[in-house]
């Protein structure tokens, strides 16, 4: 099951980066929802390569095809089999990497676990696999916010030392749009882009931090043990192309603060129970409060480099290796969609869950 996520709303992806496709078959998914493929394009063209001057070249359309699961604009409930054609594969890039691993890549360690492996772009491990999630998040994006009111979103918080100051509670989709690193400080984001810019003239790159959130998760989602809300999060971004870290709420900066001071105290406003304070990040003893959800992921610089490295080949040969192909010299504006087909993923699927135990 390495390669399915989720419980009552699971996706399970297929394909290589420079096969003949990749895609998602998504099983779980309620009945009678209006899909169609204009419903999960936007998505994908956030996320395709060749979208900005910050990012790889490659050209892909990334069209999606629904092959299965709808019928007359609606899904039927049963599984949902999503497809997009890889058009601008270029494996002879990769051609001294048959031989050579990597660094810092998952090269020499799919061969340690498999005795073989795609040198093609990485195949399984290439940020490509990434379509399924977001065409199946798509999904889970709609069914939250059309059934349960739920709005996610995500943006470029950090590069490297760059940092902008993200309102969870405030931030707006047309601002995190509004430039090609998807950070919605202009000012910061200014920068950014130039220091993304100098990084790809040297050959080298960076890497950041990615602020989600996701409003309107009512109280409830969530399970108290294994699979509290923010676990599930965790191994959700986690299991995401150079994620390296995660943190909610106050994250590592709580460890600075005493009780006292990062304690939500609630109150009733309107009949409601809120927080006057959100350090928990919207999640209390693994269910969600009621308060915005918001967690920050790091991710590492890109390991494919256009330098040359020292390492070693499939004879255990030290050797060296030039970086080719084409690469986003930071990953992080086209994981902005990722992060939150994710997190879409994870709440939808624990929507169902609680939806199921609790009616």
């Amino acid at each position: 099951m390495a390669n399915t996520f989720g419980h009552l709303f699971r996706i399970t992806t297929w394909g290589e980066s420079h096969g003949g496709g990749v895609g998602v078959v998504v099983d779980g998914c309620p009945p009678r929802l209006k899909l169609t493929a204009a419903d999960l394009q936007p998505d994908l063209d956030r996320r395709r390569p060749g979208q900005s001057p910050l990012v790889s070249p490659r050209k892909e359309a990334d069209t999606v095809r629904i092959l299965s699961g709808t019928f007359e604009g609606r899904t039927l409930g049963t599984p949902i089999c999503l497809w997009v054609k890889n058009e601008d594969a270029r494996p002879e890039a990769y051609a001294e990497m048959k031989t050579k691993f990597r660094p810092s890549h998952a090269d020499f360690t799919y061969f340690a676990k498999y005795g073989l492996r795609n040198w093609q772009g990485g195949g399984r491990a290439s940020a490509r696999e990434t379509i399924g999630r977001v065409a199946a998040g798509a999904i889970a994006k709609k069914i939250l916010r059309e059934r349960f009111g739920v709005e996610i979103l995500a943006c470029v918080q950090q590069i490297q030392r760059l940092v902008a100051g993200v309102d969870p509670e405030r931030v707006q989709m047309r601002a995190i749009e509004a430039n090609l690193v998807r950070c919605p400080d202009p000012v910061i984001a200014g920068k950014m882009i130039t220091l993304i810019e100098r990084m790809r003239a040297a050959g080298d790159s960076v890497g950041g931090v990615i602020l989600g959130v996701a409003r309107g998760v009512p109280a409830g989602w969530g399970e108290p043990v294994f699979d509290k809300l923010e676990a599930d999060l965790a191994k959700a971004m986690l299991s995401l192309p150079a994620a390296k870290g995660f943190e909610i709420g106050s994250g590592f900066a709580g460890t600075l603060m005493t009780g006292l001071r990062h304690n939500d105290p609630f109150r009733v406003r309107k009949g409601k129970v809120v927080t006057a304070s959100n350090h928990s990040g919207g999640i209390q003893g693994g269910i969600s409060n009621g308060q915005t959800i918001y967690f920050r992921v790091a991710f590492k610089p890109t390991a494919t480099v256009m330098r040359e490295q020292l390492t070693v080949d499939e004879s255990l040969r030290n050797t060296t290796l030039t970086g080719r192909g084409r690469h986003d010299p930071c990953v992080l504006p086209r994981a902005v969609p990722i992060v939150e087909a994710m997190t879409a993923l994870v709440l939808v699927d624990h929507a169902l869950r609680h939806k199921a135990q609790c009616g």
